[in-house]
């Protein structure tokens, strides 16, 4: 008899972890990049499918440009942690954004962030130039007509926490969650002027969940300890969310400056690119031909 009550208290831990093992539904549409990373791609596709503008723009990204101002370590609770919340090399993610728009067509993103490296090599050419009098002039380095800047301005942890469970006959099961959030600034600056072209902000949710059970019985005339637990926990990469945030900061700056008149794009091309289903509303003004 008890054989069978363990059994089925068996059989009632096993439905219980199978029906919490989602968030509610208004917290799983934010944890979805989590459990399925295609669905990051989206945006990327979005940025990389864009028709290219009628004249391609130069723009510059300095290393000391788009820096992590949170000053933020990452969490956790049972001992101090001295490494960041996010990645300290921000301004490679941005000109990677700025390389995928359009697939290369939108931006020529210059090299500033190994330019003492490249103007050495480039003295190390003239040098040996003059060594072999080869008079062949270096070409000069494009310079940027524009500069992006910017910061991760802010990383909240913890901003929502929860959870549920149950516990019946020495059966227990629960489920938490928490929720993070990354915001960034990112701004559009003129060289020739100085002036401030297009500034946006945007934040990322960046969502925790983890869920656990387990059965601690007396079982042979309560002389014998059963005791089981299972467990596991899903957490969004910040990298991956941050890379998000920048990537839908392209594009808002991108749909601004067509809105000001900063670029236009060039629809004669419109064959040639894929219009793709946009999942994001701000992105209706930059897919061209709508």
């Amino acid at each position: 008899m008890r054989k069978v009550t363990l059994l089925s208290l068996l059989f009632l831990l096993i439905v219980l972890l199978s029906s919490c093992g989602a968030l509610p539904k208004n917290k799983l549409e934010n944890f979805r990049i989590s459990k399925y990373p295609y669905l990051h791609d989206v945006i990327n596709y979005e940025l990389e499918y864009l028709f290219p503008p009628k004249q391609k723009l130069i723009v510059a990204v300095y290393p000391t440009a788009f820096l992590d101002q949170t000053g933020q370590r990452r969490s956790n609770s049972t001992y101090a942690s001295f490494s960041t919340a996010v990645t300290q090399a921000p301004s490679n993610l941005l000109i990677k954004a700025l390389k995928d728009a359009g697939r290369g067509k939108f931006f020529t993103v210059v090299e500033r962030v190994g330019l003492d490296n490249l103007t050495k090599e480039r003295q190390i050419i003239r040098s040996s130039r003059q060594d072999f009098k080869d008079e062949q002039k270096l070409k000069p380095l494009l310079f940027a007509g524009m500069l992006f800047e910017g910061a991760i301005v802010a990383y909240e942890s913890n901003v929502r926490s929860g959870g549920n469970g149950a516990r019946l006959l020495g059966i227990g099961v629960s489920r938490q969650y928490r929720q993070d959030t990354v915001t960034l600034s990112l701004r559009l600056v003129s060289v020739l002027t100085g002036r401030i072209l297009v500034e946006v902000t945007t934040t990322k949710t960046i969502l925790s969940h983890g869920q656990t059970g387990d059965v601690f019985r007396f079982v042979k005339d309560d002389t014998e300890l059963i005791e089981i637990e299972n467990g596991n926990v899903e957490n969004e990469s910040v990298t991956i969310a941050l890379q998000s945030a920048i990537e839908f900061a392209v594009l808002k700056i991108i749909q601004k400056g067509i809105k000001l008149n900063l670029w236009s794009l060039d629809e004669t091309k419109k064959n040639n690119i894929v219009t793709p289903s946009c999942a994001l509303d701000e992105c209706a003004d930059i897919r061209g031909g709508q």
